[in-house]
């Protein structure tokens, strides 16, 4: 069995070293190259704390697709990039697995779209940790008997979007279940602004950013006489390649595109 040609977007990012380790223990996965705005030539091993492949480095998506004919990209950089690079590697018939949060619903319809055109599978994930994907699925299933719910979300202080993908995705899915419900006191007043947080049909959402944290969800269901709290934590960033292993594998077998970990497990 042949393995799978991967390359990797932002090699030198905390959550793409980390995917190039996941690929170095990966019997089926063959690191062909990477995508990254510095040293464009050099070989991966020759890049300080990155693991000894000899795999190129490029400074551009589709010198890079014409260069080593991967099958699979694997992008965890920027909502910005990313999109960019997932569209690309659509058009050039590669299968992009995405980890970057912050697209908007426009970006996913249209990545959804040309997916389809092209008979190409695509994954895109808020979070790749399967604990984290249960607690979503969790949280949909309590929001089913508890309506009233907040969810805190708690991140390192380098993440760019706020609130996180993880919350919003947890939102809709718990919207999927519940009808919108006003919470709190009807006559409730923010003295300070955003004290209440973000806002999803009544639903708070809450965003901390904090030095030492990595990736934190609470989502709080509150009844009378009881609440229910369902929460998850990933302490390393290696949580999430356990997720990102089983989409690259899914991927090549897709010809559509799937938004959240949770529609590819059984």
């Amino acid at each position: 069995m042949s393995r799978i040609k991967v390359i990797v977007a932002g090699p030198r990012g905390k959550m793409g070293s980390e995917a190039l380790r996941m690929i170095e223990k990966a019997n089926d996965l063959e690191l062909v190259g990477c995508i990254d705005r510095k040293n464009a030539g050099k070989r991966v091993q020759d890049v300080d704390e990155l693991p000894s492949f000899d795999a190129i480095i490029f400074d551009d998506i589709e010198t890079c697709i014409q260069s080593v004919n991967p099958d699979v990209l694997i992008d965890l950089t920027t909502p910005k990039v990313g999109f960019l690079h997932t569209k690309l590697a659509i058009e050039n018939g590669v299968r992009p697995v995405v980890g970057t949060t912050g697209f908007t619903k426009q970006q996913i319809d249209e990545l959804t779209g040309l997916a389809e055109d092209k008979g190409i599978g695509a994954v895109i994930a808020p979070n790749f940790a399967i604990g984290a994907v249960l607690m979503m699925q969790f949280s949909k299933w309590a929001a089913k008997y508890f309506p009233d719910v907040e969810i805190i979300e708690r991140h390192h202080d380098h993440k760019l979007d706020a609130p996180s993908g993880t919350a919003v995705k947890t939102a809709q899915l718990i919207q999927e279940v519940r009808e919108p419900k006003k919470q709190g006191h009807p006559n409730e007043q923010e003295t300070l602004s955003g004290a209440r947080g973000a806002e999803i049909d009544g639903m708070h959402i809450h965003s901390v950013r904090l030095p030492g944290l990595v990736a934190h969800q609470e989502v709080v269901f509150g009844g009378p006489g009881e609440n229910l709290t369902i929460k998850h934590d990933s302490f390393h960033r290696e949580s999430f390649m356990t997720g990102v292993k089983l989409a690259v594998d899914q991927v090549v077998k897709l010809d559509l595109l799937v938004y959240g970990l949770e529609n590819l497990l059984e």
